[in-house]
């Protein structure tokens, strides 16, 4: 008996994540959710650099761009979405972790305290001090990217998020367990490029700053 249509094996969606372009504070202060910060000059050209390797593909073959309701994450989803013809729209999912207390603090005080050894070494068992666990951050992001692979069978779509929720992503993918996922580096406005196939995720490109990304498909 020949399977009916709603039966038939999805076909792969292709999603582009794109972290944001680098910020005045960049590598400085754990920001967050932190309202008002906005891409400098420097993130301005990252953001356009990725909208011209994203528009290489061609329009017809970017099927939406998404991105985190931040600033800098929808600053950056901006030209690349003019570059492709569609309209960004924010989705929630991809937001950045919830720093709780730690939001907007200096990372060089930050690498003094003693529970800084367990977000490097033991994150799975961390939760930021008023804020978001590891562990939910990692099933929060996975999930709307999953939600969104099902929205847009056999399509490419560009995301566009933050180091760390596209790491726990990353490593979702890989199969890697969330404690070693800080070994992931993604970024200012690197593409990471993953294939969602009914047979499991297929890692394409990490952390991606110069190469053809219409060279990216599964060999």
């Amino acid at each position: 008996m020949a399977r009916s249509s709603s039966q038939k094996t999805p076909k792969p969606t292709t999603v582009l994540l794109v972290r944001h372009g680098r910020t005045p504070t960049t590598g400085q202060v754990l920001p967050g959710r932190a309202k008002g910060l906005h891409l400098g000059d420097e993130g301005k050209a990252q953001a356009q650099r990725a909208a011209d390797r994203i528009g290489a593909i061609g329009q017809k073959k970017i099927a939406a761009v998404y991105s985190s309701p931040m600033e800098r994450a929808r600053e950056t989803a901006a030209p690349i979405a003019k570059a492709v013809g569609v309209r960004v729209r924010q989705k929630k999912g991809l937001i950045e972790a919830d720093f709780g207390d730690w939001t907007g603090r200096k990372l060089t005080e930050l690498n003094k305290l003693k529970e800084w050894e367990q977000v490097q070494k033991y994150p799975s068992g961390f939760r930021f001090p008023g804020g978001e666990s590891f562990t939910e951050m990692q099933a929060r992001m996975t999930g709307t990217i999953h939600e969104l692979v099902k929205e847009h069978p056999g399509e490419t779509i560009v995301c566009a998020s933050h180091a760390d929720t596209i790491k726990a992503a990353v490593a979702d993918a890989m199969g890697t367990h969330l404690d070693l996922f800080q070994r992931i580096v993604i970024g200012p406005c690197s593409i990471t490029a993953i294939t969602y196939t009914s047979g499991g995720p297929i890692v394409l490109a990490v952390n991606s700053m110069g190469d053809d990304l219409k060279a990216l498909v599964p060999s």
